[in-house]
């Protein structure tokens, strides 16, 4: 029984035995197989012998239709006039197929750290059948891993930054990252500035928690970003556009190639040489603006040798001969901006530490000390009771003007902290505000830090950096400019940048004073604006402020200049160019009123809104910036910009437009991009560069505003006082004639920390952006190539070098 029993147990053994063997065998077999399929799978697939950009174009197919829309060029996301690269710049640079191999190698060793991100991949792989369906999972993969990740960030975005991360290691890393990249933004953001005010803890906390929020999901949307990014990578293999891209694909290999490391330390050689050439050691600027340097108009050193200063030439641009390439210092205790609209009440006093115009003004509701607040109640010297009382009161006493209707641009004429420009955002018109640095302290940047339109600028010797004929309205309520000497000068100066058919506003002392220097101001200004065949429409009191305004309307026919019987002051002649502004001396002549029906300024603009949208009635002749007729030219840049704002600016940048509230467009052609963001809570300044085609007159004809400029220079605007810059294929094109570093140092210095540097360039040059914003310590947000043409956006940081600079022409 027993041996028959053991005989029966070993026959058993004997047959498991067999089949021990065979699933062994078979299992060993699998995994082979597996081991050659993930292999497969991790390595990018590659043949030297093909071009690169025929590879890309090949798997640019398989990429998803999200990424397509949100990253990529939609149609009319890419302008005509965008150059366009026909080979990559490997090809370019006449790279042969190993050194393209090469790179690949680089990049997945750069992009390691990835790895993890493949695990996913490699499930979906293990259950494919063959090479070729292996491609299409992992890229459907990394497709649904997208959708997936976006669909995540609008929850979170909806719940307040507070919905749960996926399962997996990958959004668990992702969440981490986020958080501690959102506490370390938050303490810098909160130090020195613990202490809040009793009658103000529970609205400062709510604010605080509100960045706190914001900055976790812009951290959130910015990993995402560079995720969906590295799917989009994919589709690009080793050669010329994967080297100008920020992200790169993968391995999952444990040991490196020879080929690897040799290129490694190519790469770190480079690194050098690019600290070298971009970063070459940032410093501080030490000056004695401090926080506050402007370069062109703290230049002390020409200032100083000024022959006059009379007409207020030391006010004036007077630009550094080498644009400094330092970076400017940040106050102590400095935090994010408070949002609009309630920056208009309140900004943080640690932001624009200064109190001597609360001081000296205080007592006219201009600004107040309360706590670690500036306060403003919304008074000005004209209107201590509030601008929005003032504002009604001016269409009151002159309907015509219809604020938001008819009037909609206005230039502003010694604005303080331009209250009266913030309210008008209240009637829908926006003010170019300006004052000069001057003895009232911070002026302008209380106005920009307010969330209010404005610059550094003065009434002086040049002309002002306007087209001509171009403001509904100017206003001057009280602004210390000396209209009536010197034959009218400056007052015809604003008689060239006001429209045919507007209006000045004048509220100040001679219109209502009866002291003898008011008496004396009144009867000369009475005399000038009938020369200048100004019509006074109305003289009105404001009881409740205690003053008076004074309205005149310019001509808008020729009539009255030749019915002068004295010819004081004379026309400028004919070869006098009514729109040339940047650096021309004044002259007091004025200039003949266009009466042609298709000369610009015969007409009064469509009203406010349909002007934005219809092309200007005096385009009709001429041919536009990209070469079509301007009409259709101006139609089709607005529709293109509607196209990339709203299928990838408002979406797929990380940004949050909520904080945005100040922008600028550094190369404005018509102002597509502003009009695109007009139902948003921003406002745009449009800079049309000096060497570009002039289509200013075009910006302000559509109810926008804007200024002439030149990039190599500084920009008349304090530090820090930008929430975004956009540049649109302006970088190439400037750094063929002035340094690529000094400009960014300038970017950096308009930016606030925690804003954005949007660019849209060729491939060569957002890769240069990229490599001087890296040593500024940018994060990069979104970077994005395709064909030559590439997207980048960068988040400023808190950065600040520890050494400093002497700026020998900005010390006192």
């Amino acid at each position: 029984m027993a041996v028959g029993r053991y005989s029966r147990v070993d026959g058993r053994k004997s047959t498991n035995y067999c089949s021990a063997v065979t699933i062994v065998v078979f299992v060993g077999l699998c995994i082979v197989g597996i081991w050659m399929l993930m292999s497969s799978s991790v390595i990018p697939s590659q043949n030297s012998d093909i071009p690169s950009q025929e590879t890309a174009n090949s798997s640019m197919k398989k990429v998803s239709e999200r990424n397509s829309k949100q990253f990529e060029d939609s149609s009319g996301d890419l302008a005509g006039y965008a150059t366009t690269e026909t080979e990559s710049t490997y090809d370019s640079q006449n790279v042969n197929p190993s050194d393209a191999q090469d790179d690949q190698n680089l990049t997945e060793k750069e992009t390691k750290g990835a790895v993890k991100d493949n695990n996913d991949e490699d499930i979906a792989i293990e259950s494919t059948q063959n090479g070729t369906q292996l491609k299409n999972v992992v890229e459907q993969n990394q497709n649904e891993k997208t959708v997936s990740q976006e669909e995540s960030k609008v929850d979170d975005e909806d719940g307040g930054g507070n919905g749960k991360p996926e399962d997996g290691e990958s959004n668990k890393n992702e969440w981490r990252e986020s958080e501690e990249s959102s506490g370390e933004s938050k303490s810098e953001l909160d130090e020195g500035n613990s202490k809040v005010e009793s009658t103000d803890d529970v609205e400062n906390a709510q604010e605080e928690k509100d960045v706190s929020l914001v900055e976790q999901n812009e951290n959130n949307n910015s990993i995402e970003l560079k995720k969906k990014d590295q799917g989009s990578m994919n589709v690009f293999p080793a050669g010329a556009q994967s080297e100008l891209l920020s992200e790169t694909n993968s391995q999952n290999g444990a040991w490196l190639t020879q080929a690897v490391e040799s290129q490694n330390e190519k790469k770190s050689q480079q690194s050098l040489m690019s600290k070298d050439q971009y970063g070459r050691g940032w410093k501080l600027c030490n000056t004695t603006a401090g926080p506050d340097y402007i370069p062109c108009l703290d230049n002390w050193q020409t200032i100083r040798r000024l022959p006059s200063r009379k007409h207020y030439e030391h006010r004036e641009r007077h630009c550094p001969e080498e644009a400094p390439t330092c970076l400017v210092p940040v106050p102590k205790g400095y935090r994010r901006s408070i949002k609009w609209p309630k920056s208009r009440e309140k900004i943080w006093y640690y932001n624009v530490p200064h109190t001597k115009l609360a001081e000296v003004k205080g007592h006219q509701n201009w600004v107040k000390v309360t706590g670690e607040y500036l306060t403003f109640p919304g008074g000005g010297t004209q209107f201590k009771h509030g601008a929005l009382h003032y504002i009604d009161f001016v269409q009151n006493s002159f309907p015509d003007i219809a604020w938001g209707k008819r009037s909609r641009v206005i230039l502003d004429v010694g604005c303080g902290v331009a209250s009266f420009g913030g309210y008008l955002f209240e009637r829908d018109v926006i003010a170019m505000s300006f004052a000069p640095k001057d003895e009232h302290e911070a002026q302008v940047q209380f106005a920009l830090e307010r969330g209010i339109p404005a610059i550094s600028a003065v009434m002086g010797t040049k002309r002002l950096p306007f087209p001509s004929s171009v403001f509904d309205v100017i206003h001057c309520a009280r602004c210390r400019v000396p209209w009536h000497i010197e034959g009218g000068k400056l007052l015809l100066e604003l008689n060239r940048v006001l429209r045919p058919g507007g209006y000045f506003v004048w509220s100040a002392t001679p219109v209502y004073q009866k002291l003898p220097e008011d008496i004396g101001i009144w009867k000369a200004m009475s005399e000038l604006t009938k020369s200048m065949c100004w019509h006074l429409v109305v003289i009105k009191k404001d009881k409740l402020n205690g003053v008076a305004a004074a309205i005149y309307r310019k001509p808008t026919s020729n009539e009255c200049y030749d019915k002068r019987t004295q010819r004081e002051p004379p026309l400028c002649s004919d070869t006098d160019d009514p729109n040339a502004a940047w650096n021309v001396p004044l002259d007091a002549c004025m200039h003949k009123v266009p009466v042609g029906v298709s000369e610009r300024g015969s007409r009064w603009p469509e009203m406010w809104p349909l002007r934005l949208e219809k092309p200007p009635y005096w385009l009709k002749s001429q041919v536009g910036v990209y070469g079509k007729a301007a009409q259709e030219d101006f139609s089709n840049d607005y529709k293109h910009w509607k196209t990339v704002v709203s299928q990838s600016y408002l979406n797929g940048m990380g940004i949050n437009w909520s904080f945005v509230r100040n922008v600028m467009d550094m190369r404005a052609v018509y102002g597509g991009f502003a009009a695109a963001l007009k139902d948003l809570k921003v406002w745009v300044m449009n800079v049309v560069p000096v060497d570009s085609p002039d289509t200013l007159p075009i910006i302000y004809e559509r109810g926008l505003f804007g200024i002439y400029h030149d990039w190599c220079q500084s920009f008349n605007t304090y530090p820090r006082t930008y929430d975004l810059l956009h540049a649109d294929h302006l970088f190439s094109d400037l750094k063929k004639r002035c340094s690529l570093v000094a400009v960014i140092a300038e970017v950096d210095r308009i930016l606030r920390p925690e804003g954005k540097l949007m660019v849209r360039d060729n491939g060569e040059t957002i890769s240069e952006i990229e490599n001087i914003v890296k040593s500024l310590q940018w994060e990069i947000r979104m970077i994005f190539t395709k064909d030559g043409e590439g997207l980048l956006c960068v988040h400023k940081t808190l950065w600040r070098p520890a050494e400093t600079e002497m700026i020998m022409p900005a010390i006192i």
